[in-house]
């Protein structure tokens, strides 16, 4: 009777759409406040290590500077920044993913899938990794045919790849598994799973959301991001590759937040329908 009980209860929750929208909204909160400060803070450190690199003739500007002196200094910070948060936030959403997956089984059952999901996280990360490196490659290649510097600034390329790949594909391959070539059942349905998410862009749930949202937004605005450099204003700022870099960041911070906000949104409406339903019910 009891496990009967539990069956029920976790099937009501599967039918209202159970998901913990509290823990999202904080830990969103949060990890967008972090991967702003590591764009715009974390470079800081470069002057606190080499005080040489700022500009004693310009002190009002040491912030803009420790950002534009060395791109390729703030993006190896911002890429060693990204690695630790990222990591986290895949965490989170691959612990959503596998309670939302498991919210309508036994009891007993969920206690065998979360010690499999505990087992497997480490080897599956270190997958993950290979498989963002690779995506890096891909991203590398893409952005100099759009016209990126092919004989100078690999590096600078390089790194700016690394940023978009682990913002926009790590994540979803930790939750969801990485596109592969195998014929299995489980590697079928993952392609199908990323086709429709990447290439339809139709997101079913919250956690989709989570994870489309902020890697189309990703590779919206580091596009975006490109334009200003080609403007003849010679500013240090226009320097390759900062604006696609911090456009790609902020493109993925608002699409987080959109993210967010579209499924508050949509379990407000369902809530206020289920409401609805409920009196009308009462007073039948």
């Amino acid at each position: 009777m009891p496990a009967k009980t539990v069956v029920s209860s976790s099937t009501d929750k599967a039918q209202h759409g159970f998901f913990p929208y509290a823990r999202y909204t904080s830990v969103v909160g949060v990890h967008t406040s972090l991967v702003a400060f590591t764009a715009l803070f974390l470079p800081q450190t470069s002057l606190l290590l080499w005080p040489s690199l700022a500009d004693p003739d310009r002190p009002e500007t040491q912030f803009k500077d420790a950002l534009t002196n060395n791109p390729v200094i703030t993006l190896a910070w911002i890429v060693a920044g990204l690695v630790v948060l990222q990591v986290w936030w895949a965490g989170w959403i691959r612990h959503w993913c596998f309670e939302y997956t498991s919210r309508a089984v036994s009891s007993d059952q969920m206690k065998v899938d979360r010690y499999q999901f505990n087992r497997g996280r480490f080897s599956k990360l270190g997958r993950v990794a290979v498989f963002t490196s690779c995506v890096a490659l891909v991203f590398h290649a893409t952005i100099i045919l759009f016209g990126a510097p092919s004989a100078s600034h690999l590096p600078h390329t390089f790194l700016l790849a690394i940023v978009l790949a682990l913002l926009s594909v790590f994540a979803p391959a930790y939750a969801l598994g990485y596109p592969s070539f195998s014929s299995d059942t489980s590697s079928f349905i993952t392609r199908l799973n990323w086709t429709r998410l990447f290439a339809e862009l139709s997101p079913r749930n919250p956690i989709e959301r989570a994870l489309v949202y902020p890697a189309v937004a990703t590779l919206f605005g580091a596009w975006l991001g490109a334009f200003p450099i080609a403007l003849d204003w010679d500013r240090p700022w226009q320097a390759w590759p900062l604006t696609p870099l911090f456009g790609g960041i902020t493109g993925y911070i608002v699409g987080s937040l959109s993210a967010l906000s579209v499924s508050a949104l949509k379990w407000l409406a369902e809530e206020n329908i289920r409401r609805e339903q409920s009196e009308k019910q009462k007073t039948t």
